[in-house]
């Protein structure tokens, strides 16, 4: 989370400066409020196309981020941080170019009288610029406009996935209609500085990332085919679990990595972490929980025999760390990735003294039989916290049940407020914020 946070600072602050750099305009020589308008316009537009150029490229899920940034579920926060600031810059820019019309209007504020503009007969590229400013502007506007809709309709949950899953492929074409927009209205000298070429090279990255995601090419190299082999419904807790048979070559997995599956075209892919370990027989399982309108029709939609898509593997959340001890979190369904590691440590210890917490609202004794199976073949020490049996698990009580904890990594999977609430209180009492290693499992 910390190398999220640092680099979302980080960009803005570089975009910032950068533009700094590129503008040579004497701040105390400017000679009126629409000088500043044109100023706060050329600034807030390259910030915003900085951010979303980076948000575009993000979307298409470029693994060779993920050991700085923490994982896929690191980089798809830091990707809606991005496009929530380019919204934000974008209403911003918006306003900066609107609201004197409207001061204009309501006989607030005189406009200037400009004179007749400058040719430039030994300029034909300049001049090409000059003329699809009112065009550029024009389609800046609509894309601002579809932009803000889709956006906005990104970030409610409510809106279903299979919704959110096409309309928010329609960015791409916002974000190519924007670059059109700025690099017609960047101001021109800023091309022949510093800035004109990292611009350049954002906005060619974004671009071909939106025609990857236009033409459905997203990380089409780490895709396979598959077939459900096997189904499995545990029905008290509500779970499902698939067993996939790979029909291409899948690249192998890591205990605790997750996969996107595509069960049906309609729905898109879904992320879930799987819970199988890698035996180079080409089987995958993954076990899903039916937690909203799609997954709970699963036990009567998905058939042994049904062909489906693999993609991955992605994430850092892996295990690894120097600390002797690990303590690991599993809250319902956060359970799915310890359960990977412990049949992988099964077969080659590493060493490590491990306790594992597992919170559930509902205590099924076949699950439970099965996870004490996999902790006792694993060596590892498992508590588990039925919530009506032994109420919340907190703080206080990790510390009370495991020796040692100052000096151990702990690993949580689970709903995300209950992990911050947990690092918060063990932050206060002493532990060390890095070694608390958190799954983000929110693609939207």
């Amino acid at each position: 989370m910390r190398n999220i946070k640092r680099s979302f600072v980080l960009l803005l602050v570089f975009f910032c400066l950068l533009w700094w750099f590129a503008d040579q305009t004497e701040w105390s020589a400017i000679p009126n409020f629409f000088g500043w308008r044109a100023l706060l316009m050329q600034f807030s537009g390259v910030l915003g196309i900085g951010v979303m150029s980076v948000a575009m490229v993000l979307a298409v899920r470029p693994v060779v981020f993920e050991p700085y940034l923490g994982g896929l579920d690191k980089m798809y926060r830091l990707h809606k941080w991005l496009g929530i600031s380019g919204l934000i810059i974008a209403l911003s820019h918006w306003l900066i170019s609107e609201a004197p019309k409207w001061l204009v209007g309501l006989g607030l504020l005189e406009r200037p009288v400009r004179g007749a503009r400058a040719s430039l007969p030994g300029d034909a590229v300049q001049q090409f610029f000059l003329s699809q400013r009112s065009l550029a502007e024009e389609i800046g506007k609509w894309a601002f406009y579809a932009a803000v809709i889709l956006m906005v309709l990104a970030l409610v949950k409510r809106f279903p996935y299979r919704h959110f899953f096409k309309t928010h492929r329609l960015l791409a074409v916002t974000y190519l209609a924007l670059v059109w927009h700025s690099v017609i209205l960047l101001k021109f000298d800023y091309w022949s500085g510093p800035l004109g070429p990292v611009m350049a090279v954002l906005m060619a990255a974004g671009c071909i990332a939106s025609v990857m995601v236009l033409f459905r090419r997203v990380a089409a190299g780490r895709q396979v085919v598959g077939e459900v082999a096997a189904v499995r419904y545990h029905e008290a807790l509500s779970v499902m679990e698939v067993d996939i048979a790979c029909k291409g070559r899948w690249a192998g997995h890591q205990s605790g990595q997750f996969a996107f599956l595509t069960l049906h075209e309609e729905e898109g892919p879904h992320p879930y972490t799987i819970s199988s370990t890698w035996e180079d027989d080409g089987r995958i399982t993954f076990i899903i929980k039916a937690l909203g309108d799609y997954t709970r029709t699963l036990p009567e939609r998905v058939q042994i025999g049904d062909v489906v898509k693999l993609e991955g593997p992605y994430g850092q959340f892996n295990f690894q760390g120097r600390q002797k001890r690990q303590i690991w979190i599993g809250g319902g369904i956060g359970i799915t990735p310890f359960i990977s590691r412990m049949k992988e440590l099964a077969r080659k210890s590493d060493g490590k003294t491990i306790d594992l917490f597992h919170t559930t609202t509902v205590y099924d004794p076949h699950a439970i039989g099965l996870l004490e199976n996999d902790a006792k073949a694993a060596k590892v020490r498992l508590h588990v916290l039925w919530d009506e049996r032994d109420g919340r698990l907190n703080a206080a009580r990790i510390t009370e049940l495991v020796p040692g904890w100052q000096d151990a990594d702990i690993w949580f999977c689970g709903p995300a407020g209950f992990g911050q609430a947990l690092k918060k209180d063990l932050i206060a009492m002493g532990f060390s914020e890095n070694r608390f290693h958190q799954e983000l499992f929110e693609m939207r």
